[in-house]
């Protein structure tokens, strides 16, 4: 992974944590938004809005079925940035 890459994950990350209000060490690639840290549907939307204004990117509303876990987000943040 590059140096770039890895900034941007962990960007994501923080961004992710601030709007779930959540300490980074709380939440893992693959901790589960809803089930795990009890994210709603209002919260998904606000990840992202906020990952598009980051980044710069659309990202279709359709993608929130697979932004579950910051696994899910950074596939879908990569796609739309043209990363992967």
């Amino acid at each position: 992974m590059t140096a770039a890459l890895t900034e941007q994950k962990s960007r994501i990350k923080e961004i992710v944590c601030e709007i779930l209000e959540l300490e980074e060490d709380e939440v893992t690639d693959t901790s589960l938004f809803l089930e795990d840290h009890a994210a709603d549907s209002l919260r998904a939307i606000e990840i992202l809005a906020s990952l598009e204004k980051t980044f710069k990117i659309v990202i279709d509303q359709e993608e929130l079925a697979r932004m579950v876990n910051l696994n899910g987000v950074y596939e879908v943040v990569g796609e739309a940035a043209g990363w992967n």
